[in-house]
Formats: C-alpha cells, sequence, structure tokens
C-alpha cells in the first residue's frame, strides 16, 4: 500500500466575483458574475493530488457553522482522507477572490478556523508519520508550521512549504524544509524586494534563497515557467505551457499537488516540474479552485498533444 502525500493547511469557501480589471483603491466596478468554490490552499492541494490519483490526507479545521459541513463533505467527496479534519467552534476561513477576464486575481483570507490549526492538534494526527510527504502553506499558524518543519526534519520525510501568504521567514525554519515553492510576489517579499526581472536575476533570487538556508527551491513565475535550484547542482529555467487563461485562482496549488506527486512517483525533478506545469496549464482554463484540478488521465493527455513523442517518458503513472 502506498504512503499518502499528508497535506496541513487551510481550508476555505472562495466567495469569487468576475470583472473586466481588478478595481483600484476607491474604484467601483461592474461585475459579470458570482460564484461559491470550495477553497483554502490546504484544500486546494490536497483535492489536486486526489484528482492526480494518488492517495492523501488533509490535517485542517472547519469552522461548526454550515460551510464547514459544506467543506468537509466535499473534501470527502473528492476522495481526500478527512480524518484529521476538525470542526472547531465558529467560523470557517473563507476567501474573497476577485477575477478579471485574463485570468489574473487578487484575494483577502479571512482565517476563521484555519487561525486554530495549532501543534496541539497536529500531536493527535498519527497520519503524519504515514506521509511519504508533507505539504504546507502559511494561511495557518506560523508556529503549526515550524512545528510541522521541525516533525518532518526528525523523521526525515520530505517536506514542501508554499509561502503564501507572503511573510518573513526564519533561516532555522527554511533549513528544515526540502522545497519552498514561491511565486514571484513571495519571492521578493522573502528577499526584501531586492531582486532583478529577467532570467538571471530570478537565478539570483534562487541562489539568495538556498543561502538564507533553503534546501531545494522551485520559483514559480507564471507565464514564464518555474525555475529549479537544487543545492550546488546548475539551476534549470522551465518554460510554461501556453494556454488561454480565464482564472489563475489555485494555479499555484495545483502547481505543487503536481509537483510532489511526480516526485513521489519517482520521476526526476525536472519531469516533476513538467508534470506540475502541465496540471497548473490546465487548472486556469478552468473556473474556482478544486474544480479546475485536471485528473491524471487529463494531464497525460495534454502532455501527449504538447509534447508528442517526449510525454511518455514521464506521463505514464508509476506505482509508488
Amino acid at each position: 500500500m502506498r504512503k499518502p502525500i499528508v497535506v496541513v493547511g487551510s481550508i476555505n469557501l472562495d466567495l469569487v466575483v468576475s470583472t473586466n480589471h481588478i478595481p483600484q483603491v476607491g474604484e467601483t466596478v461592474p461585475g459579470h458574475s458570482f460564484n461559491t468554490f470550495h477553497g483554502g490552499k490546504g484544500a486546494n492541494q490536497a483535492v489536486a493530488v486526489a484528482r492526480l490519483g494518488y492517495p492523501v490526507a488533509l490535517v485542517g479545521n472547519v469552522g461548526s457553522d454550515d460551510f464547514g459541513k459544506q467543506l468537509h463533505r466535499e473534501l470527502k467527496n473528492s476522495g481526500v482522507d478527512t480524518t484529521y479534519v476538525n470542526a472547531v467552534e465558529g467560523a470557517s476561513g473563507v476567501a474573497l477572490i476577485t477575477t478579471a477576464v485574463h485570468g489574473e486575481n487578487n484575494i483577502v483570507v479571512v482565517p476563521g478556523a484555519n487561525a486554530h490549526l495549532t501543534p496541539a492538534l497536529l500531536e493527535k494526527a498519527a497520519i503524519l508519520e504515514q506521509a511519504a510527504f508533507l505539504l504546507t502553506q502559511l494561511e495557518i499558524p506560523l508556529e503549526t508550521v515550524e512545528y510541522l518543519a521541525e516533525f518532518a526534519n526528525q523523521r526525515d520525510i520530505p517536506l514542501m512549504l508554499d509561502p503564501a501568504p507572503a511573510r518573513e521567514l526564519s533561516g532555522k525554519l527554511l533549513r528544515k524544509v526540502s522545497w519552498i515553492t514561491p511565486n514571484e510576489t513571495e519571492t521578493r517579499h522573502l528577499l526584501s524586494n531586492d531582486i532583478e526581472d529577467g532570467d538571471q536575476g530570478y537565478r539570483m533570487a534562487a541562489e539568495r534563497l538556498l543561502d538564507c538556508g533553503a534546501k531545494n527551491v522551485l520559483l514559480k513565475l507564471g507565464s514564464l515557467g518555474c525555475l529549479v535550484a537544487q543545492g550546488n547542482l546548475a539551476t534549470q529555467m522551465l518554460p510554461a505551457f501556453c494556454v488561454n487563461a480565464v482564472d489563475s485562482t489555485a494555479a499555484g496549488d495545483a502547481f505543487n499537488a503536481g509537483f510532489a506527486v511526480g516526485l513521489v512517483r519517482g520521476f526526476s525533478v525536472e519531469q516533476s516540474a513538467i508534470l506540475a506545469s502541465a496540471v497548473a496549464a490546465i487548472s486556469v482554463t478552468r473556473p474556482g479552485a478544486q474544480p479546475s484540478m485536471p485528473t491524471f488521465a487529463e494531464v497525460q493527455v495534454f502532455l501527449q498533444e504538447r509534447l508528442g513523442a517526449e510525454a511518455p517518458s514521464f506521463a505514464v503513472e508509476k506505482s509508488g
């Protein structure tokens, strides 16, 4: 039986409006539509892993409100092990999301129950000991992320940290993380906005994150692709797949899930990054967070169409 990927993170209900462009401060713009989607970076990553056909468990909190019941039910229906999804008194987390016609967005997150995901709750989550890979983000308390990093480091379980929302992180934490996966905005925040644009600037930023203590760095650069930096190995810049984006919400979560699934299935780092790029590319062509996540079969078809004969070397499903 395969060891699961375990995600520790946030569970939110996304309240999404679409409009022609993201409003500026003080600006009122007409909207085209309003929808609710199941989201939260932790839940998004867990559902994405499940859609890709790999066993996954989620450790997180929902509230005691109707949103919480709805969120828990949908996670279970998506194939996520919800044994350690706790219902705590109060409101569930929500995210207020505005999307524009070319897929760009802005997001305001209200933590709700996610703020009560404490190290004490993680101590009760026996599934962590069984994990093949751990994924986490920063929509939960930092002390909980630090506890998880120490837990993973002591047990030699690889941990991927998505440093979103952006905040300052200590070298002590970074040294316990196997992979850190910031986007450009988060990279600028981690490096106090001291990075240059362009390929060389991104390479230098990745090197600086390694110098800060990170073991491996994967910069998610949207339409520019991604950059992989591993210790003393040469950095790699991999192009993105060109698609017609309609909603970039949760694209980073889709990417992280795809990358983790690739690694635990035995793909190389480069192959896993290409797989992750395909998962993210498909997700941005669909509205919503969790509803946009593709299946492994859909990713295989996409890669065959885009890469042809080169695709089977990493697109075939492997047992793990």
